[in-house]
């Protein structure tokens, strides 16, 4: 029998709790955890490539064209001529490489890459990655990428056709395994304006970073442009740009929150922001039990029939609800 019980008592002082420990706390947040530098991103980048290695497990020529043309294409380039050979293997895949370019990179700078099948194509554990370019959005190559690929998933099978996959075979990773090969050029030390892009957009939180930095450099160096944007202008005493970023970026600032409330309905229990206010309420709630009982039942096969005995599963569900009971909690904006 399974019993399922639901009580008022728990959810009260889980409220109780958190109404009693959302005192009003200040901290101060660095600078740099809250804001972005306007420009200073990553960049995503793409490419096709082929995984070659494969124990069987890669794509079907005949079901992925892109893979036999690619293929092809490959050879030639190493001056071997397939245009009137019939391939046809399991070893190889064709994938989609992707990495993202990090602000500043520069050449020689390796990155990590991550390979996703494209055809129908099993695993790619124990393949390699053959040189791939890395095109950018504006359709120039920015990396190369080569090297083994790991997969953090394995499928087992057995001769019945029972099979087991654990995580995804099909999507593997290249550590470092992309070389910069052009850089994004970028001279922040040289910018005499730039604008800092708050992460949780708010007016108060905005006016109180410009007002931290003006406090900290003795001019008007920021201004509060809108809730996503502060604009920051060189001061006169720093030569460039990179160096006022480095004094600023650990400055203590206190971020405005919002009030709120979140409830785990499973556990009851209940997290409250230090900003939230509890006014009067009244609470109702009775104590639900659900059993389920469980009385399998057996249907006897009829006379002179080879028919085993069938096992039929008989339940029974009943639900009890008591009386709800009421209680005040709060009042007078309690924090």
């Amino acid at each position: 029998m399974r019993v399922f019980a639901r009580t008022p008592a728990r959810i009260l002082a889980c409220l109780a709790i958190a109404v009693t420990f959302a005192a009003p706390v200040s901290a101060g947040t660095r600078l740099k955890d809250i804001v972005d530098v306007e420009g200073v991103r990553e960049n995503q980048l793409t490419g096709y490539g082929i995984v070659f290695g494969l124990n069987g497990t890669g794509d079907s020529i005949r079901n992925c064209p892109m893979l036999q043309q690619g293929l092809a294409s490959m050879l030639e380039r190493l001056g071997i001529n397939t245009r009137t050979s019939n391939v046809n293997t399991k070893n190889v895949a064709a994938v989609m490489v992707t990495a993202n370019l990090p602000p500043f990179g520069t050449n020689g700078s390796r990155i990590d890459v991550t390979v996703s099948t494209m055809c129908d194509a099993k695993s790619l554990e124990g393949g390699t990655l053959l040189a791939t370019p890395m095109i950018g959005a504006d359709s120039q190559a920015y990396a190369l990428a080569q090297g083994s690929v790991a997969v953090g998933a394995f499928t087992a099978a057995g001769n019945s056709g029972t099979s087991l996959t654990r995580n995804i075979p099909t999507n593997g990773r290249v550590p470092n395994g992309a070389t910069i090969e052009r850089e994004l050029k970028f001279d922040i030390a040289a910018q005499p304006e730039l604008r800092l892009s708050l992460r949780n957009p708010d007016f108060t939180t905005a006016s109180r970073i410009a007002g931290a930095i003006n406090a900290f450099s003795g001019v008007n160096a920021a201004v509060a442009l809108d809730p996503a944007t502060v604009r920051l202008r060189r001061p006169p005493a720093f030569s460039d740009m990179s160096a006022f970023i480095a004094q600023i970026e650990g400055l203590e600032i206190e971020p405005e929150q919002r009030a709120r409330v979140v409830i785990n309905e499973t556990t009851g229990v209940i997290v409250m922001g230090e900003n939230v206010r509890v006014s009067t309420v009244a609470i109702a709630q009775g104590n639900l039990t659900i059993q389920v009982q469980e009385t399998p039942g057996v249907a006897m096969p009829n006379s002179f029939t080879n028919a085993p005995p069938v096992v039929v599963p008989q339940s029974n569900i009943t639900v009890a609800e008591d009386m709800a009971k009421l209680a005040v909690v709060g009042g007078n904006g309690v924090p």
